[in-house]
């Protein structure tokens, strides 16, 4: 940019330049902020990031600033204020699947909450791009966590989606080699998760961060130990996509 910062093309200017420079690869680590974020990024499918950054105030507005106690109670009355609102995307199977998944949060709280699973996928080892033809539409980690969501009742939570959602709250740094936002979050670069867990005498399967990594590593969730590598077919195409790591 003019200011000699090196940035990314989706993020040159404007809003999303704003986002980038402020916002995109930051932990997120508190229920509510993730919600949103897992709402944003579902509604985002198939449509730009700059799409949604110019709608989300309406977004927070009409889905009561995300909180997901409030959201879980919304009623059809509710689904059909939100499709005559002009200012969200209306899109009903996004929107009742934002009400399904607030409901999908309250029940997580009882089993460790939404923020200690979703973060429990972090790697071990975060990308290293040079170019945006150097990083992955989808990770083991991403397909696996939207197998996970998946079973625990969310929707519009696909594997793409939650590589997106990993770039942007911090879990992957995806900043190109270069970048002045490189390790901002200072979390992504860790080369190492949280050290897991054995059963045994006083061990237990407990919730919280620790809980998720021992079921993962004991197999217990549906889902796990599927992994798999992804190729370079799966890389992401179309750079219009990945606006906001979208």
């Amino acid at each position: 940019g003019e200011d000699g910062l090196a940035r990314p093309a989706w993020a040159a200017d404007g809003l999303l330049r704003e986002y980038y420079d402020t916002e995109w690869g930051m932990p997120i680590r508190d229920e509510r902020g993730l919600f949103e974020r897992i709402a944003l990024e579902g509604f985002q499918a198939g449509l730009s990031w700059a799409t949604v950054l110019r709608k989300r105030p309406a977004f927070r507005a009409g889905f009561a600033d995300f909180d997901p106690d409030a959201v879980a109670a919304f009623d059809e009355g509710d689904v059909e204020r939100l499709m005559a609102d002009a200012g969200i995307i209306r899109n009903r199977q996004k929107i009742e699947a934002t009400i399904g998944n607030a409901r999908a949060v309250q029940d997580l709280r009882a089993d460790g909450g939404l923020v200690d699973l979703v973060w429990s996928f972090r790697p071990e080892r975060t990308p290293a791009p040079r170019t945006m033809a150097e990083v992955a539409a989808t990770s083991p980690e991403s397909v696996a966590l939207s197998k996970e969501l998946r079973r625990r009742g969310f929707r519009f939570v696909g594997p793409t989606t939650m590589y997106a959602l990993m770039e942007a709250i911090g879990m992957v740094d995806t900043h190109l080699l270069g970048s002045h936002r490189r390790g901002s979050s200072g979390v992504s670069t860790s080369v190492r998760q949280p050290p897991v867990r054995t059963c045994g005498a006083g061990a237990g399967l407990g919730g919280g961060e620790a809980g998720w990594a021992e079921r993962a590593a004991e197999g217990t969730w549906a889902g796990m130990g599927t992994f798999r590598q992804v190729s370079g077919r799966s890389r992401r195409r179309n750079q219009a996509r990945r606006l906001g790591g979208a």
